[in-house]
């Protein structure tokens, strides 16, 4: 995956490669997560809809770039603290919605947009992406995964701490607990 836009940098791109964002690109996660991930695609095929995965596992260079690129650390994890990204541990997912041909709904905010509008409870200015927001949320939830309040597209496995060492799984559980939602 090419994590190149406005967000980190200016459209800087990291790993020194052109980026787009390409239909088949291949997202690594956990075993846990792919598992959890297909549990919420399989729910939202009820509905019509699927999920789009902007992000997973990040190796640690990448999340390294980002946070130089960046240094806001409301939205960017510094690898050099607590557990870094939980993107790092394969824990932690970027999703938004599909239609049933694969085009992409509409949602608060364009990924990695980090703006008011991306935050939880902001739920949108119509009632359409205001459904799909909510049904993304609750698809997601059922699969084991909570949100972050700062990112409506970030999803971390529940039982997270199991994957990250104590010594780290601590600082990030701060962190976790003044940005995540839980609850629908």
């Amino acid at each position: 995956m090419c994590f190149g836009n406005r967000w980190n940098g200016g459209g800087v791109c990291v790993n020194g490669r052109k980026c787009q964002r390409t239909l088949g690109t291949h997202a690594l996660a956990r075993p846990e997560v792919a598992s959890a991930l297909a549990v919420a695609q399989s729910f939202l095929r009820r509905y019509q809809y699927g999920l789009k995965i902007w992000d997973a596992y990040r190796p640690v260079e990448v999340q390294a770039q980002l946070w130089q690129a960046s240094h806001n650390s409301d939205y960017v994890a510094n690898p050099q603290i607590g557990a870094g990204s939980l993107h790092t541990w394969g824990i932690a997912v970027d999703a938004t919605l599909v239609d049933s041909q694969i085009r992409d709904v509409r949602m608060p905010t364009d990924f990695d947009d980090f703006t008011p509008a991306a935050m939880l409870p902001y739920m949108g200015s119509s009632l359409e992406i205001r459904a799909h927001l909510r049904l993304l949320r609750y698809a997601m939830h059922m699969a084991g995964f909570c949100g972050l309040r700062t990112e409506w597209w970030h999803f971390t496995i529940v039982d997270w701490q199991k994957y990250v060492p104590p010594e780290k799984a601590k600082s990030a559980a701060q962190v976790l607990e003044t940005h995540s939602e839980g609850g629908l």
